[in-house]
C-alpha cells in the first residue's frame, strides 16, 4: 500500500477490511479513502483496479468477480489453492480483456534481474540446473495458513511457489517436462493436503530446455537465522547466485561466476518490496487488457499440483 500510495500513476480510493486495526494501520497511509463494508461494494465504486490480500482460500472468487466487472486485479500469492482454481481465474481475465498480476514479488529483487539479463545475453552460456531455498525459522502468524482448505497448502504453496516461478522466470519458462517431490509434515510423511499442511518441502521439475531445477522449502526450520533464502545458477560458461545476507528476507546479494572468480552484481539496498505493484499500476495506466503473462501462472501452479500429487 505504501508503494502505491507513492506511485505517482495512481490514487487509492477505497479501503475494506474486517479488522479494525488493519484499516487504521491502512488509512495511515491512504487517508483520504473511503473505507466500505465488503468487497462486493468495493467492486461497485467505479475503480479501475482492485489490490486482494485475502487468505489464500478467497483469491480466485473474488479475482473473478473483480475481472468480471472488468477491474484489473492484483492478488497475493497464490492466484488460487491449486491450477483448477488458477486457470479459471486467468480465464476470467481473458475473457473480459482484464490485467491479471500476482504479486511473485523476487522477481524484482534487483540482483534476480541481474541475473536474467546476464542468462539472455548469453554469459552463462546454456544453464543446465539450478538449486534455490527458502528456509524460515519461522512459520506463519495467522491461524487460516494452517488450514489446508482456506490455505491450499503449507511451505510449498507459500514460499515454494516463488522459487518455482522465478526459476521458470530466469529461463523464460519452457515447458516442464516432469515433476517429482517430498512432503513433511512435522518429520513424517505428509498424508495429503486436504487433511493437513507440509513444513517441509523438496521438488525436482525436469525443464524443456533440458534444465533440471531442485526447490527446497520449509516453515520452522532450524536455519541459525530467521531465513535462508537462494537462488544457485549453472551454466556451461559461468554460474551465479542471489542470496539473502545474514537472514534477511529483503537484503540481497547477487554474484556472477566465472571459474574461481566472482563479480558482484547487487548489493543492499534494495527497496524492491512495492515494485511489482507498482509496475501493475503503471501498467494499468496504459491501458486494461489482458497480460499473456498471466498464463504463466498457470504454469507455476500445475508444477505445484503435481507435487502434492505425489
Amino acid at each position: 500500500m505504501k508503494a502505491l500510495a507513492e506511485c505517482a500513476a495512481g490514487e487509492i480510493c477505497a479501503l475494506v477490511d474486517p479488522q479494525v486495526e488493519m484499516i487504521r494501520a491502512a488509512r495511515e497511509v491512504a487517508p483520504d479513502a473511503e473505507v466500505v463494508r465488503s468487497f462486493a461494494e468495493i467492486l461497485q465504486s467505479g475503480l479501475d483496479g482492485v489490490v486482494i490480500a485475502t487468505p489464500t482460500g478467497m483469491h480466485a472468487e473474488q479475482t473473478i468477480a473483480a475481472l468480471d466487472r472488468g477491474i484489473a486485479v492484483f492478488c497475493q500469492k497464490p492466484l488460487g489453492i491449486d491450477a483448477k482454481e488458477t486457470k479459471r481465474a486467468i480465464a476470467a481475465a481473458r475473457r473480459s480483456d482484464s490485467l491479471l498480476k500476482v504479486d511473485l514479488s523476487y522477481r524484482f529483487v534487483e540482483g534476480a534481474g541481474k541475473i536474467r539479463e546476464l542468462i539472455q545475453n548469453g554469459e552463462l552460456g546454456e544453464v543446465f540446473a539450478m538449486d534455490l531455498v527458502f528456509h524460515n525459522a519461522y512459520g506463519p502468524d495467522k491461524a487460516w495458513f494452517y488450514d489446508p482448505k482456506r490455505s491450499g497448502g503449507g511451505c510449498l504453496i507459500d514460499l515454494g511457489i516463488h522459487l518455482i516461478d522465478l526459476a521458470l522466470w530466469l529461463v523464460d519458462f519452457p515447458a516442464v517436462e516432469r515433476v517429482t517431490g517430498n512432503l513433511l509434515a512435522n518429520g513424517r510423511a505428509f498424508k495429503g493436503r486436504e487433511v493437513e499442511v507440509e513444513d517441509f518441502a523438496q521438488a525436482a521439475l525436469r525443464l524443456a530446455n533440458g534444465a533440471n531445477v531442485n526447490v527446497s522449502c520449509s516453515w520452522k526450520a532450524h536455519a541459525g537465522q530467521d531465513a535462508v533464502i537462494e537462488a544457485s545458477i549453472f551454466g556451461s560458461q559461468g554460474g551465479a547466485k542471489l542470496r539473502n545476507v545474514n537472514g534477511s528476507f529483503y537484503d540481497f546479494v547477487a554474484e556472477h561466476f566465472t571459474g574461481t572468480s566472482r563479480r558482484t552484481l547487487a548489493v543492499p539496498p534494495d527497496e524492491w518490496g512495492g515494485r511489482a505493484a507498482t509496475d501493475w499500476l503503471k501498467q494499468l495506466c496504459r491501458g486494461n487488457h489482458f497480460d499473456p503473462a498471466a498464463e504463466e501462472l498457470g504454469i507455476v501452479a500445475e508444477a505445484i499440483d503435481q507435487v502434492y500429487q505425489q
